[in-house]
């Protein structure tokens, strides 16, 4: 290590240090939870892929990770993306399972179903920021076609709260596209 490497450190020096430290563990982790290798070995390297890409000055970054409990920040996020994992799964099942109770000549080509199933899971990466309820809500007014006051009826909400929920779920929206 020459003195300049010293002084300036390589810009993700501790996340390094964090896979080398972790990886297997989390690795372990995964594969207990999922039962198959191949997902445990993704989701694993998204695990550090969404580190990564944090922004530089979160705790990971900062080397401050070393303060508190590595193994538990990683399970944290390794579970954020098991969930994602598993509604993607369910998301694509459900559309499999319309698309199987379509006529055949109805149905898409492949190339569409990919495309129709891509889109579909932006759009459920895109919702995934939004509080459960501020989802529903806005789920049963594009899908279902509903007004704010049936909505409200339904989730035992004010109208007003309806409202309040679309306008955040618009917005939501907006700056993820733009």
């Amino acid at each position: 290590m020459n003195a300049d490497s010293a002084l300036h450190p390589h810009p993700h020096a501790h996340v390094h240090a964090l896979y080398r430290g972790h990886h297997g563990w989390l690795l372990g982790w995964l594969r207990g939870r999922l039962g198959n290798s191949f997902d445990a070995a993704d989701l694993a390297q998204d695990t550090f892929l969404r580190i990564l890409a944090a922004p530089d000055h979160t705790p990971e970054k900062q080397g401050d990770w070393q303060l508190r409990e590595p193994r538990a920040y990683l399970t944290v996020v390794a579970k954020r993306l098991l969930a994602n994992l598993y509604r993607r799964r369910s998301l694509e099942q459900a559309y499999l399972d319309a698309l199987g109770a379509m006529p055949e000549p109805l149905a898409p080509s492949p190339e569409q179903q990919a495309i129709i199933l891509e889109t579909l899971q932006e759009i459920d990466a895109m919702l995934d920021g939004l509080a459960p309820a501020v989802r529903q809500a806005f789920l049963m007014a594009q899908l279902e076609g509903l007004g704010y006051a049936e909505i409200a009826t339904r989730l035992g909400l004010s109208e007003r709260t309806v409202k309040r929920y679309m306008a955040e779920a618009m917005a939501h929206c907006i700056v993820l596209v733009a």
